[in-house]
């Protein structure tokens, strides 16, 4: 029977179990307890994710990104640690989620010499492709929106590759040279921690609250000559400006996965100034889902509070610069109502429920972002 089948696809050289939701929408809709209008909505739009960070557990613990992990339902537990750390995502999960593209991202380790980490990156770029190319019926790595559309039509994941801290790059960013040509969209220049581009948002810079260095505002300017993504995720708020000044203004800003400081006021978070930045440029705001980031009462966050979030950058600097930045796998805790992938559509609904019009839903669900990868590389 269709409505059991599991669709099982065949690749070079491994096999996704995933049902197709497109058979029967309206089991889905049933399985979340949403509407089968939220559910069609979702179905006809491209979804993007700006920031997925799945490969750190491939890297450290050989977290296979080809195998379904966990079970679907909201609710169960998924590993060890229920919703927590991982077990959001993987090739398998996102198919059934149907989301048609999502930057997968490598994360550095800052604990390696500047010369270890840049060998290092080097590596995992060839690893991670080489990861993806195992599921290439089903998935394929892209450049720019020729490449999107030329995948989507072909029915795949349209993967594409960042890195989580430019400090991977060496102490002389020596390996922006030897990176495959275009291989990389987004470098978020910092991560948890400051380094010798600059200072962190978090807690953990351990130092003065400086800003981007001298080598900081250098990679920026490497990057606008690359035609890569700036993102500006976890840089404190001084570096964040200093950034945006050394950046190419021609070219769009983005923050790849953050919450919003209208909605919640956090270190991790942007405030309005910061958005009002990032719009200048055509840019794109990310909105991630880790509940320490998005209230004061982490327990109470729900999937609506993401759309809280989403929704202050639409009210702040309008609809056309909102995006999704889930940082599923990125060590985080996903709310409860929406604790893997497959329960995405619960955003439209609520949306719909708020009364978004479908065309700034799916703006805010992929069409901005593909905006914004037209203006960078066309």
């Amino acid at each position: 029977m269709i409505l059991e089948r599991i669709t099982r696809v065949a690749t070079t050289t491994a096999m996704l179990d995933y049902r197709n939701h497109r058979e029967d929408p309206a089991r889905w809709a049933n399985e979340l307890g949403i509407s089968l209008e939220a559910v069609q909505l979702y179905l006809a739009s491209e979804v993007v994710d700006l920031h997925i960070d799945s490969f750190i557990w491939h890297r450290v613990f050989g977290y296979d990104l080809g195998k379904r992990h966990g079970a679907a339902e909201a609710g169960s537990r998924r590993g060890w640690l229920g919703r927590s750390f991982w077990g959001h995502a993987d090739l398998p999960r996102i198919r059934e989620a149907q989301i048609g593209a999502a930057v997968w991202t490598i994360t550095t380790n800052p604990l390696r010499s500047a010369a270890g980490r840049a060998r290092a990156l080097l590596r995992n770029v060839a690893a991670i492709q080489a990861v993806l190319a195992r599921a290439d019926e089903e998935v394929e790595l892209v450049r720019d929106v020729a490449e999107h559309r030329a995948a989507r039509s072909r029915g795949k994941h349209a993967a594409m590759l960042g890195i989580q801290g430019g400090n991977a790059l060496g102490p002389n960013l020596e390996a922006l040279t030897e990176l495959p040509e275009r291989a990389v969209l987004l470098v978020t220049l910092v991560h948890l921690s400051s380094s010798a581009l600059g200072t962190t948002s978090s807690p953990l810079r351990f130092g003065s609250d400086s800003g981007l260095s001298d080598l900081g505002r250098e990679l920026v300017r490497r990057l606008n000559d690359m035609r890569i993504f700036v993102d500006l995720a976890h840089l404190n708020r001084r570096g964040f400006f200093d950034a945006v000044e050394a950046h190419d203004r021609s070219q769009p800003l983005l923050v790849s996965h953050t919450g919003v400081s209208g909605a919640f006021a956090h270190w991790r978070n942007l405030d309005d100034e910061q958005l009002y930045a990032v719009a200048d440029t055509g840019g794109l705001v990310g909105v991630l889902y880790h509940p320490d980031f998005l209230a004061e009462r982490a327990a109470s966050v729900r999937a609506s509070t993401i759309v809280d979030h989403l929704g202050h950058v639409v009210q702040t600097i309008g609809e056309d610069f909102a995006a999704l930045g889930s940082d599923w796998d990125g060590a985080i805790t996903t709310p409860p109502d929406m604790p893997t992938c497959l329960e995405l559509p619960r955003l439209v609904e609520i949306m719909l429920e708020r009364g978004w019009k479908p065309e700034r839903i799916q703006k805010v669900l992929g069409q901005n972002f593909l905006r914004v990868l037209k203006a960078l590389r066309g």
